[in-house]
């Protein structure tokens, strides 16, 4: 049992190096940096800090710590010629690269969590892990459109362009759009005054339900476009 453990345990080392590139740390310090950053605005700021406000200063960690190993991951393969390998073994490339992002969320989500909880401590009373949960909803569907793109492009720095443009038009619909079924960066927190909380509520299901949804078909769609080897040896 215990070489079992190890072996696992080294197993999800060597992925989360070829996942964030070696570059881990430097990560993990950046999202803290961003988080801070963003903290220190509100604080400073005369706006009142709410729940809502609490979303906002975990998601774009959120976003930053996804965005790397889902962009730049396949571009990460062919230059270190692992792809060649991967595409080796019939279907390993299915089971390899959902176990990269089922680490690389579960890395997001441990992070985001400690965060709501420091947030929970010195900024603004939140529930840390229903409000990390709710925070994991958008960065899967930027995560899953990242990874479809980067296996359509297979560059990074493409992927990269695309997921920036993305997350621009993004950050536009969620001014334009506010509660909808379709905006992703919905936030649960943020009721409008002028809105029944029941109605609110309701639609917030269903959106989080859509944006699952097109979650899963955009990962769907990715492993899809990794089925011809060619493309990407």
């Amino acid at each position: 049992m215990r070489q079992f453990f190890t072996v696992l345990y080294n197993f999800i080392k060597y992925n989360v190096k070829i996942v964030f590139g070696n570059k881990f740390p430097y990560f993990i310090l950046a999202a803290i940096g961003f988080y801070m950053l963003i903290v220190a605005i509100y604080v400073l700021s005369d706006e009142e800090i709410t729940e809502a406000s609490g979303f906002t200063m975990l998601l774009v960690p959120s976003l930053l710590l996804i965005f790397y190993p889902t962009s730049f991951g396949i571009q990460n393969d062919q230059d270190t010629k692992i792809i060649e390998v991967i595409f080796g073994i019939p279907n390993y490339r299915y089971k390899v690269w959902l176990f990269r992002l089922f680490i690389a969320y579960v890395i997001t989500y441990v992070t985001i969590l400690a965060m709501a909880y420091l947030t929970n401590w010195i900024v603004v009373e939140v529930q840390p892990i229903e409000i990390a949960a709710q925070v994991m909803v958008p960065a899967f569907f930027i995560g899953m459109c990242a990874f479809m793109f980067s296996t359509i492009l297979r560059n990074g720095n493409g992927t990269a362009v695309v997921l920036i443009i993305v997350g621009i038009l993004l950050f536009f619909l969620d001014m334009v759009l506010g509660v909808s079924y379709w905006n992703v960066l919905m936030n649960p927190y943020d009721i409008p005054l002028e809105q029944n909380p029941i109605i609110f509520y309701d639609t917030l299901f269903y959106n989080r339900i859509a944006v699952i949804t097109i979650g899963v078909v955009l990962l769907i769609v990715g492993l899809n476009s990794m089925r011809k080897r060619e493309k990407f040896i």
